[in-house]
């Protein structure tokens, strides 16, 4: 777990400095990969498809703890996974992106970016805090969670799993690509319950906790599974609407889309220092045992 921590703090290090290391996304393999396989379908075709990647990456894993400097070549190993994971975008150079561009549409135009699925995200404040919520999920909180579990394996298992159900340009046969989007939104699950909870914790607790609980009261059983994990959005909109209204007087000010994104950056690191320092007091209470 200590040398998981530290690939994440390199690799969200690097990205700080250089946001286009996020777009080294070099995956013209995979993607030949899954074409071989266009006489298979269905659940077959994505179990074959992430099958081969994952045990190539366990065993080179397993082939870099043999010699000498093993934790040195299993690190470098992890680190360019996790870069790999992270993309095919730097979620916060999308966001500066946002917020450098000169007029309003550009902005909106830069808000794309966040999307997926061809969903178009709406110039407001409430539609872009939802959607950035999501991108920080898919791009980084739900890359982190799997990576601090399995290593590189999970890691890559949660982005390879987001493609073949997300990324129209891998050819999938529709029974083939529903699979995919369940598997990806059941592995979305657990991060997003997470990510909820520290947004109530570093945000509007009253108000996270009660979207989140009247979107599972109102939600059909499993319906997650098919559409997603859509109390995340409820719960940034809800975040974002009492920020709104707690306005005194300046509710047309506050509810300026570029106003709340800062906001929400703001919420989004906090919460992303949060997981950092549970995953360090786990390595910490780890050597003190």
């Amino acid at each position: 777990m200590a040398i998981r921590l530290l690939v994440a703090l390199i690799a969200l290090g690097l990205l700080h400095w250089q946001p286009r290391l996020a777009h080294w996304r070099n995956d013209a393999g995979f993607r030949r990969w899954v074409a071989q396989l266009g006489d298979t379908s269905g659940t077959g075709r994505v179990v074959l498809a992430l099958l081969l990647p994952l045990l190539l990456c366990a065993l080179a894993t397993w082939l870099l703890g043999l010699p000498p400097l093993a934790d040195l070549l299993q690190l470098l190993f992890a680190l360019a996974v996790l870069l790999f994971c992270f993309g095919p975008h730097a979620f916060e150079a999308d966001l500066e992106a946002i917020l450098a561009a000169p007029d309003g549409a550009s902005r909106e135009a830069a808000a794309q970016a966040l999307g997926e699925d061809g969903e178009h995200v709406a110039w407001q404040a409430t539609e872009l805090g939802e959607a950035t919520a999501y991108a920080a999920l898919r791009r980084r909180f739900g890359v982190l969670f799997w990576f601090f579990l399995l290593g590189p394996l999970g890691a890559l298992l949660y982005r390879l799993t987001r493609a073949l159900g997300h990324d129209d340009t891998l050819r999938l046969d529709a029974e083939a690509r529903g699979t995919a989007r369940r598997f990806a939104n059941a592995l979305d699950w657990i991060p997003a319950q997470l990510l909820v909870f520290t947004l109530a914790l570093v945000g509007h607790w009253d108000a996270v906790i009660g979207a989140w609980r009247r979107w599972h009261q109102q939600a059909l059983p499993n319906s997650w599974l098919n559409e997603g994990p859509g109390f995340l959005g409820a719960a940034a909109r809800a975040d974002i609407q009492v920020d709104i209204e707690g306005g005194e007087g300046y509710a047309e000010e506050r509810s300026d889309p570029l106003v709340e994104l800062r906001r929400l950056r703001s919420v989004l690191l906090r919460a992303l220092l949060a997981w950092l320092s549970v995953v360090a007091l786990i390595v910490i209470g780890g050597w003190l045992r």
